[in-house]
This record gives structure tokens, sequence and C-alpha cells, in this order.
């Protein structure tokens, strides 16, 4: 009944769900012919959500289950992999460290994994959030201008 109301949630889900963000969320939409705008609004403020959405669910959550031995080893393999990922840029450049992992449109290097380092580091939680956020501007524009202009190079075929 509203197929451009089905595309923007489609676009939505895909950009707040782990296994792609806004990276996947907003060509997705591009590609099925929603306007470039309306696409990086929807893609980004999904993308967007995941940070206070995850840090509430890391704060309420994460002491509750830590008894058990499958999620505390899960979790402890998690933090290791985005201290080593983000630690060494984070500790050089602080807040540009975290705003340029978050940023580089990489499988894993996306708002899920840069609030878990900013939670295990123990980051200033705004500093933090403006990181990330200025990273996923920057990173869903870039995927908007590619996606954008590749279906325009489609069109042309």
């Amino acid at each position: 009944m509203f197929p451009l109301l089905d595309e923007l949630v489609y676009t939505f889900l895909l950009s707040i769900s782990p296994f792609g963000e806004a990276r996947s969320g907003i060509p997705y939409a591009i590609f099925n012919d929603v306007h470039i705008l309306l696409a990086f609004a929807v893609g980004l403020t999904a993308n967007i959500l995941v940070f206070p959405l995850f840090s509430w669910i890391i704060d309420k959550f994460s002491h509750k289950f830590w008894h058990i031995r499958f999620y505390r080893k899960g979790v402890v393999q998690l933090c290791r992999r985005a201290k080593r990922a983000v630690g060494v840029h984070n500790q050089k450049w602080g807040f540009w460290g975290l705003m340029v992992f978050v940023m580089v449109p990489l499988p894993g290097t996306g708002a899920y994994l840069g609030t878990i380092a900013a939670h295990v580091l123990k980051l200033d939680r705004k500093k933090a959030f403006i990181s990330i956020s200025t990273g996923l501007v920057i990173s869903s524009l870039f995927m908007a201008a590619v996606a954008y202009y590749s279906n325009r190079g489609l069109d042309l075929l």
C-alpha cells in the first residue's frame, strides 16, 4: 500500500542492526529509488540511535548476566577486540581516534564496536557520543554519495 514507507522501514532496520548499520541501510534505500536525502536522514538517525540504546543495554544488563560463564566469556572477548581495535588510536588521538575508527566504512568499525570501546575505555559519554556521531555522519555521507553515483551509473547502462 505504501511502498516508500516499506523501504524506509527496511532502511531503518538495516541501519540500526549490527550487521550493516547505515553502511548497508543507505545504499539499500538509494538502490530502491528512495531520495538520497531521505535515505541519508533515516539511515543516519537509526545508526545514531545505536549509541544511547546500546549504552543503556550495557549499563542495565551487563552486571545481571555477569555470573553466567558463557556471557562473561563472550563479553571479555568482545571487549578485548574493541580495546585492541580502538585502544591505540584512542590513547594517541582521543576524540579523533574514536571518530576515525567509527568513520572508516569497514566491517567491525561502526557504532556498536565504538560504543563498546567507549564503555571499556571509560570515556566521557558526551564526548564519546559526539565522536561516534561525527564518524557516523562522515561515513554515511560517503556511503550515500557512493550509492547515489553508482545507482546513476547503473541507470545509464
